[in-house]
């Protein structure tokens, strides 16, 4: 059932896509807004590599599904479902300056997810997948930042940083990269510090009409 609904997603998702990149085609603008039930792809400002999560378990600290950086630009296993941490925001509205999301990875259906194990490669805060559709806590809660004091709402292309809820830490991405079973893929892990490498851009993905408030 699970496998049948995973590719039942999977082919919606194609749907959108492609009408998404039919209207880019006719001339038409997508939505620039980045709002609840948005899909996308974020790729780091240092790496170019987009988060990525597959169904391979960390062989160390959580066991939990890994979240990697991935430099393949056709795959669904890039695609995240931006939600909020709360039950009133409809699709369509937008994302703003420090509210609080969850992260839904399309295909598992999963939450991306922080705690205090150590990262696999470089011994820093290990960032997961975890839970499912009807399960969920606050370790898959995100607040959204950016440095542009004139923006008031998050638009795709621009740089952000997401901030753990529980531990404080940015969701970051660096060169390190792993060997088999997920070779070349970097690690993903969080951090302290604000850099490059804890910036994320929303590119590719599906945006919908933004809703009046």
């Amino acid at each position: 059932m699970r496998e049948i609904q995973q590719s039942v997603c999977f082919l919606v998702l194609c749907c959108l896509l492609l009408q998404q990149n039919s209207l880019a085609l006719a001339g038409k603008d997508i939505p620039p807004a980045v709002t609840c039930g948005s899909i996308v792809k974020l790729k780091n400002e240092k790496t170019g590599h987009v988060l990525h999560s597959i169904d391979v378990n960390y062989g160390t600290g959580s066991g939990q599904q890994a979240v990697i950086g991935s430099t393949a630009s056709d795959s669904a296993d890039s695609m995240w479902i931006v939600r909020s941490d709360s039950a009133d925001c409809r699709q369509g509205t937008p994302i703003k300056q420090n509210q609080l999301i969850r992260l839904q990875h399309v295909r598992t259906a999963k939450w991306l997810h922080s705690h205090l194990f150590q990262s696999p490669l470089s011994g820093q805060q290990e960032i997961s997948c975890f839970g499912s559709a009807k399960q969920s806590d606050t370790g898959d809660v995100w607040s959204v930042e950016w440095d542009d004091g004139k923006k008031t709402a998050w638009l795709r292309d621009m740089p952000v940083r997401l901030k753990h809820k529980d531990t404080g830490r940015f969701l970051s991405n660096h060169g390190k990269t792993y060997p088999r079973p997920i070779q070349g893929h970097s690690e993903v892990f969080g951090s302290s510090k604000k850099g490059k490498e804890q910036l994320f851009r929303a590119g590719e993905g599906v945006y919908f009409a933004e809703r009046e408030t």
